[in-house]
Parts: C-alpha cells; sequence; structure tokens
C-alpha cells in the first residue's frame, strides 16, 4: 500500500496536479486559459516562489495550436504532454487536432474547467462571474468523447493525481491516444494529497504485445513462399525499431513496401525495395500483401488485390474499432506491435530458412527486379525535376538542396503530397511526420512541439496555402518567437482548394462545373500569407514567384532560422 502523505498545510489538488504531471514525464503544459483556472495558475506561481519543480507553461493564443504541439511533441519523443483549456468553449476550439491526435495514436493530456458548481459563497473557487453561468453545459465532455480513450472528473483533491497517472496509463497503453479529464475550481482548491513518488510500475502502460507462436510461424511460412509478396504501412514507423526490423525482413526476403498516406518514416526512402505511393501498380501483380499499421491499404473502390492474393493484416488495431464504416479482406487479422512482430519473424527466418524452403534463386532474381524498377523511379522523379519551372517538383527539388539527413520535415501539403514525399527522401526514422487525420492546420503547431521536442534539429514544415490558413498562424508564430523554436516553413501555394476541384471533376468529368470551370475553390487574388508569419511572429517572410528565385529565398529562410527566427517561404504555383 503507498503511503498517503496528506497533511501538508495548503497543498491544493492544484498543487497535486502540477505534481502528478512533472513526476510522470509531462514537461510542457500548452495552455490557453480563462476563468476557471486561477487556482492552477496560483500554484504555478507558489512553485516558482518556491523553487519546485513543475511542467514548462506555455502559453498558447489558439488552442488548436496548442493540441497540435502537445501531438508534434509526442511524436517526436513518445512522451505525452499536457493540454490545458478553457471550459467548453476552449474545448470546442481543440476542433480537429483532438481528430488528429486521436487518429494518429498519440498521446495527450487534455484538462479543461468545468463551471463552479457553487454559486452564494459555500465553498472557495464557487461562481463570481457571469460568464460562468453561460458556459454550464449539460455534457461538455460531450464535445470531445469520439476522440479520446477516457473522459473524467476530477472531483477530489484526495484522488487527484491517482487519476493523472491512470489517465496517462491509458494514454500510453496502444493504440495510444488523448485523454480528456474536467475540474471545476471548488475541486482544484480543495485541500490535496500527495502520495508521494512517481508514475512507478503499477502505472504503466500495458506492454507491447507480439505475436503467438503458431501465428508467427504461418506468416513466416506464407512469406517465404510467395512469389511476389508486398509490404504496405501508413505509421510503422512510430516505433522506430520497427523501421530497422522492416528492412531487414525485406533485404532478407526482397519484399518491395509501399506507403498509404504516411504519417512517419516508415522505410529508408532510397532502399532499392522501397516503392512509395505505387500501392495500386503492385496490387495488380502481388500474390501476397502483408499489411503492417495502416489505416486503409487500398481504396476499393479505385483497386483491390487481384483474385486468390493473400491478405495479412497486422496492427495494434487491426479492426479499425473506431471506424464504423470499414472492411478489407483479411485471411488473418493480426492485434499485435509492429517491432515485436517483425523482431519474431525475422528470428523465425533467420533460424528456419532450410525448414521454410526458402528458394535463395527466386528471392535473388525478385532482388534484381525490384532494383531495377527502383531504379526507373528515380530517373521518372529526375525528369519531372528537370522540367524546372514554378512547380511542386522542382520546389521539392530546391527544398532537398538545404537539408541534411536529420533534418525533421512535417508534411501537411494535402494534393502535392505524393510529390513532396517522393521528391525529399528521408532515410532516418524520425524525420518525418504527418498529422495522422483530416483536420488541415496541423503542421505549424505541431513544428512548434517537434522544435521544442528537438532543439538541435532542424525542422521544416511543408504547407499548402489552404493549411497554411487553418493552422492558425498569428498564434504559431508569436509561439515560435516567443519560445524560441524558430523553423522554416514552405508554403506550396496554387492559390485554392484543389481537392475539391480534383473529386469533383472525378465524380462528373462531363458535368456542368467540368465544363464552365467553375468550382468555387479558388483563392484569387492571394493573400500574402508569409506576411501574416512577419506581423505575427517577426518572421522572415518571402514570396516567390519565379524558379530562378526559389533556392535562393530557401537559402536566405534557412539563414534566418539558423539566427532564430521563423521563416516563411510562400511559392506561388500555378493556381487550381
Amino acid at each position: 500500500m503507498r503511503q498517503r502523505i496528506n497533511s501538508i498545510p495548503g497543498y491544493t489538488a492544484s498543487d497535486a496536479l502540477n505534481d502528478a504531471l512533472f513526476r510522470a514525464g509531462v514537461s510542457h503544459i500548452f495552455v490557453n486559459s480563462g476563468t476557471d483556472y486561477p487556482p492552477i495558475i496560483e500554484s504555478w506561481a507558489k512553485f516558482e516562489a518556491q523553487g519546485k519543480p513543475k511542467p514548462e507553461i506555455i502559453i498558447s493564443p489558439h488552442e488548436y495550436v496548442a493540441m497540435s504541439a502537445a501531438q508534434g511533441y509526442a511524436q517526436a519523443t513518445g512522451q505525452p504532454q499536457a493540454v490545458f483549456v478553457h471550459v467548453d468553449v476552449g474545448t470546442q476550439n481543440l476542433g480537429g487536432a483532438i481528430h488528429n491526435a486521436f487518429r494518429c495514436r498519440v498521446p495527450v493530456f487534455v484538462l479543461a474547467g468545468l463551471s463552479p458548481y457553487t454559486l452564494e459563497g459555500e465553498l472557495p473557487g464557487g461562481r463570481d462571474s457571469y460568464i460562468q453561468y453561460i458556459q454550464n453545459a449539460a455534457d461538455q465532455a460531450g464535445i470531445v468523447r469520439g476522440y479520446t480513450k477516457l473522459d473524467f472528473d476530477l472531483r477530489s483533491g484526495k484522488n487527484t493525481q491517482q487519476l493523472v497517472y491512470r489517465a496517462l496509463q491509458l494514454a500510453k497503453s496502444a493504440p495510444c491516444g488523448p485523454v480528456y479529464m474536467t475540474a471545476t475550481r471548488e475541486a482544484l482548491e480543495e485541500e490535496g494529497w500527495d502520495i508521494g513518488g512517481g508514475m512507478d510500475d503499477s502505472w504503466r502502460p500495458v506492454a507491447a504485445m507480439g505475436l503467438d507462436g503458431r501465428t508467427a510461424g504461418a506468416l513466416a511460412a506464407a512469406l517465404a513462399q510467395a512469389e511476389k509478396p508486398l509490404v504496405i504501412t501508413s505509421y510503422l514507423g512510430r516505433n522506430k525499431e520497427s523501421v530497422g526490423e522492416l528492412v531487414r525482413l525485406c533485404e532478407r526476403l526482397a519484399v518491395p513496401v509501399a506507403e498509404m498516406v504516411p504519417s512517419y518514416m516508415n522505410f529508408p526512402m532510397k532502399h532499392p525495395m522501397y516503392f512509395g505511393g505505387q500501392v495500386h501498380e503492385f496490387l495488380k501483380e502481388s500474390d501476397l500483401i502483408l499489411v503492417i499499421d495502416c489505416d486503409l491499404p487500398w481504396t476499393p473502390a479505385f483497386m483491390s488485390p487481384k483474385e486468390g492474393c493473400r491478405v495479412f493484416y497486422l496492427d495494434i488495431d487491426p479492426i479499425k474499432e473506431h471506424i464504423p464504416l470499414w472492411y478489407i479482406p483479411a485471411e488473418m487479422s493480426i492485434r499485435a506491435d509492429s517491432g515485436a512482430a517483425l523482431r519474431q519473424l525475422n528470428e523465425i527466418i533467420g533460424r528456419d530458412a532450410g525448414a521454410l524452403n526458402l528458394d535463395e534463386g527466386k528471392i535473388a532474381e525478385r532482388r534484381k527486379t525490384l532494383e531495377k524498377r527502383h531504379s526507373e523511379m528515380a530517373e521518372k522523379r529526375n525528369k519531372e525535376e528537370a522540367q524546372g519551372g514554378v512547380y511542386s517538383a522542382y520546389l521539392t527539388a530546391c527544398i532537398r538542396e538545404i537539408i541534411d539527413d536529420d533534418t525533421i520535415i512535417l508534411n501537411e501539403t494535402i494534393t502535392d503530397r505524393p510529390i513532396a514525399d517522393g521528391h525529399l527522401p528521408r532515410s532516418k526514422p524520425g524525420t518525418l511526420f504527418g498529422s495522422g487525420g483530416s483536420s488541415l492546420g496541423w503542421f505549424g503547431g505541431a513544428a512548434v512541439g517537434v522544435k521544442l521536442a528537438c532543439p538541435d534539429k532542424d525542422v521544416v514544415a511543408l504547407a499548402s496555402d489552404g493549411t497554411f490558413v487553418f493552422s492558425c498562424p498569428t498564434a504559431v508564430y508569436w509561439m515560435a518567437r516567443r519560445y524560441k523554436t524558430p523553423f522554416l516553413t514552405v508554403i506550396y501555394n496554387n492559390q485554392g482548394w484543389n481537392a475539391p476541384k480534383m473529386i469533383t471533376k472525378g465524380q462528373h468529368p462531363d458535368g456542368y462545373a467540368a465544363k464552365s470551370g467553375n468550382f468555387w475553390t479558388s483563392f484569387q487574388p492571394s493573400a500574402a500569407l508569409d506576411r501574416i508569419a512577419e506581423a505575427a511572429g517577426g518572421a522572415f517572410a518571402r514570396t516567390v514567384t519565379a524558379p530562378e528565385e526559389i533556392l535562393p529565398a530557401l537559402r536566405e529562410g534557412k539563414k534566418a532560422v539558423e539566427n532564430g527566427t521563423a521563416a516563411v517561404i510562400n511559392v506561388l504555383l500555378p493556381p487550381v
């Protein structure tokens, strides 16, 4: 039984909350406060006055940015951070950012105040403002319940720390995700208990699961006998160790790797077994597909595996419990941690090559064919870049000139994303991130969070004009200046919403919109987006309209970042 220290004079639930978060490894609280926060603000001031350790407080002028920053930090490190928001309205302002964190399976601890529940001075912290009446929502947690692993109310200072540890345990247990806690001012002002120590073994997340022996053996045998196997993934790289194990497997058996909307660096992109977004091309010929850590390996409306193809689905969530309409036919759906599972497969193949009847001649021939195919893909990419002009391929090639293998890329370019991914190969785990969801604007806050987590790394964020506007840039670049987290932003500015136009033309190729050319998606005249960052955070700002301007502008922007200032290069591509 853990010893409780329950008689510290003046020790409040807010103090207990601070201690618990810090002891659990939460180093930053991204906060957008309001009238529900006096007990917590007073606790922060007390801790500073008394020299007690607490998480660093990061003021975020918009909650979407706060949540995106916490997600970016967790993507880079695996460690959850905290986001504090103001009652129901602050919760609503989290918006799609909490969707992104949930879909990306990223741990985040979210705390929101509640309107006080006493009216006439019955308890410390009771209502004292008009606003607290109209912010009294019937089901505040319901705003985000569909995007969290837990929603609960901190009702007493006596067990605040246990609830914090329990919430973080859930957030960090795979599949990871956000947790949402609420608290009234009365509860936060209450005398708290300090249970001492930190988030010990009893609160650790659930251990990673591997394969049972029978499943591992069956899967290894299937891979060994396949004529044209294929691996498809999206987020295997969230576990950096998984990348090396996948490389080991694919090198041994000569298996190509394709990706569907990657949110991590899953496989070295210069490796001859890497084929990026060529999922549909390989579906036509593969006789075995191993899907690892991927929400949708192909789009059934356009393409499915050929008849007789064996499909194995390996994922920490292989049936996608939170996606109601979802179906991919698989011979086996396996719930397992990708790193542990791949390690087992590699051990079996290395140990039992003879028993598996590996055909080394067949593997060598397949390797030779794939290496040639990879070279052809690289040649095609080079030809696209050589066309020059203010186009996505040439722009991305210029970006490649100013980065190195350790640069962290955040890609939220949407319709230009396949080009940006294909022309900007990453080789090291942890050097490429995407939002994992569909709420646009993640890149800005995420870049701040990644830079906080990796202050010695260069961070380059690739955005479209639409995602730039959605990112709440006034908050993003103010935070970048205030907290010394400079990064380079490159806007692939096609001056409109290209995705709705493309989809409309695809569904109605001979329709009225296609004939008239009016899709209601144009952003012309184009806004000076880079100047927003300059005004909000003193960022280096440059708009580029000619191909010869691109590389010099990128180099100037990089130099500004090296000198401690965020930079935004707004490249005007052909308008949609």
